[in-house]
């Protein structure tokens, strides 16, 4: 039988096990197929390891193992058990934070700082949830004296769910948290580029006594397992988050098989904007996570700045300042902030939009160059004397790159930041309660932040208008994502006829 784990080390963690199989049915299995692929360092651009590639077998084997625990011992298992099984996993994550979050910087490359932070918040994310579990109500209806109607919020069935590389970790405990807590059974895929940390928590679930079937990990790729799930006729809901165009896939997919529910959490190209009267200092910090953080590899990114022409200038000097003190490199140093960008493919793009940009005349306040001579590292970079019909105003580069422009008044703001085919978020800074107020009410865009950016938590929806997507992830919202409405209607008097 071929291997399913292999040894390695991370100067956090110093040597480790880690699994590289499928994991079904509580088991880690080899692919059917025996085929496997390798996983890439982007720090150093060397292998890690290898894993087992599922292929179309395995999806139709780890869908049969999820749809025999939901029919089978899942729909037996009360809804306090349930949360008990979910506050159980996020203790244990959160006992094995230090190499989750190893894990996490090893094959992602983002700082071993923002690493932990992404681990905690998938405790918080798997608690929260947990605690949801035996809160799933439905309703009592009076509709006449004769009639006893109620409604009941039903599990789905089986979810099959597709998560992104950006924050592998986050994404798996968005995907099963609201998914387990309403009783249905998950085939989750990791992203290929960042495999290793879900398996590495696909042996805490285990550990944490989820009955086997219920949650099952796989590894591969989107165009031959993500589009498998997609298209299976025994899955009876897909959840993905991910790039628009792929999210146009798994749609048509969906509807073209059993018409299985959706929810997708799809691109970004959100706005930021600072008004006169704004903290400047207290807005370039905010402006620079909302951009910076994660390598820029976030859907809610604030790539699209937009500076009041009273402190346009200033803002741009001090943000440049502000954006050459980012520690750009090994992401296990503390005082790293910008690890390196996820792959060679992630790494040419970006820079192929960075040279779009100077190619239609922005002007580069920074940055604009790789970074180093190893490693898939790209420096912050701001353009400036931006059109809104250029590329790097429009589409999403998804890395550390941002455009600065210049408005003059409130209505001309919200005309702009909503002239975008996404909407998935945006953020005001001002000291004005009346204009933060007045402009949140005027974007359309799934969130709003003031004085703030980036900054999520498990209780707030999250989720995008336009072709951002649609559902929520988060909050109580991402329940009825994954439940279904049953009316039931008892006749309690005599015959009407």
């Amino acid at each position: 039988m071929a291997s399913v784990s292999v040894e390695l080390h991370t100067p956090i963690t110093g040597k480790f096990t880690q699994p590289t199989g499928l994991f079904i049915n509580n088991e880690f299995v080899p692919g059917v197929d025996g085929r496997t692929f390798e996983v890439i360092n982007p720090s150093t651009e060397e292998v890690i390891t290898s894993v087992h590639e599922a292929t179309e077998k395995d999806v139709d084997i780890a869908v049969a193992a999820a749809r025999k625990a939901f029919e089978g011992t899942w729909k037996q298992t009360t809804p306090e058990q349930r949360g008990k099984y979910l506050v159980k996993l996020a203790d244990l994550i959160e006992e094995n934070k230090d190499l989750l979050a190893a894990v996490e910087s090893l094959d992602n490359g983002k700082s071993i700082t923002m690493a932990r932070a992404d681990v905690g918040a998938v405790a918080g994310v798997i608690r929260y949830y947990g605690g949801w579990a035996d809160k799933i109500e439905g309703k009592v209806i009076d509709t006449n004296p004769d009639t006893f109607t109620y409604t009941k919020q039903e599990p789905i069935g089986v979810c099959g769910q597709i998560i992104p590389w950006n924050f592998p970790l986050l994404m798996f405990s968005w995907k099963i948290g609201p998914a387990i807590a309403t009783g249905n059974t998950v085939v989750i895929k990791t992203a290929e580029q960042t495999p290793l940390s879900a398996l590495i928590a696909a042996r805490l679930i285990k550990e944490a006594g989820f009955p086997p079937g219920v949650i099952n990990v796989i590894t591969g790729f989107g165009k031959i397992a993500g589009a498998a799930l997609s298209a299976h006729m025994d899955v009876d809901k897909v959840a993905f988050t991910g790039s628009t165009v792929v999210g146009r896939q798994i749609m048509k997919a969906a509807a073209s098989s059993n018409l299985k529910k959706v929810t997708l959490e799809l691109g970004g190209k959100s706005p930021n904007i600072i008004f006169n009267d704004a903290d400047i200092e207290n807005a370039i910090s905010w402006v620079n996570f909302g951009i910076f953080f994660n390598h820029g590899q976030c859907c809610c990114a604030g790539s699209r700045v937009y500076v009041q022409s009273g402190i346009y200038d200033k803002f741009v000097e001090r943000f440049k300042a502000r954006a050459l003190a980012n520690k750009v490199g090994d992401p296990f140093l503390p005082d790293t902030f910008q690890g390196p960008q996820v792959s060679q493919l992630q790494y040419d793009r970006i820079m192929g939009y960075i040279q779009e940009g100077k190619k239609a005349g922005a002007t580069v306040v920074t940055g604009g160059e790789r970074h180093g001579d190893k490693g898939y590292f790209i420096q912050p970079t701001i353009f400036s004397n931006v059109t809104e019909d250029m590329k790097i105003m429009q589409e999403e580069i998804f890395g550390p790159v941002c455009s600065i422009a210049k408005f003059d008044t409130e209505e001309e703001i919200i005309k702009t930041a909503n002239n975008s085919i996404y909407g998935l978020a945006s953020g005001i800074h001002t000291k004005d309660l009346n204009t933060a107020i007045r402009v949140a009410n005027g974007l359309r865009a799934g969130t709003v932040w003031i004085n703030q950016y980036n900054m999520l938590h498990h209780q707030i929806p999250f989720g995008g208008y336009k072709e951002s997507g649609m559902g929520r992830e988060l909050g109580e919202a991402a329940l009825a994502n994954y439940t279904q409405v049953k009316s039931v209607s008892m006749r309690l008097g005599n015959a009407l006829f």
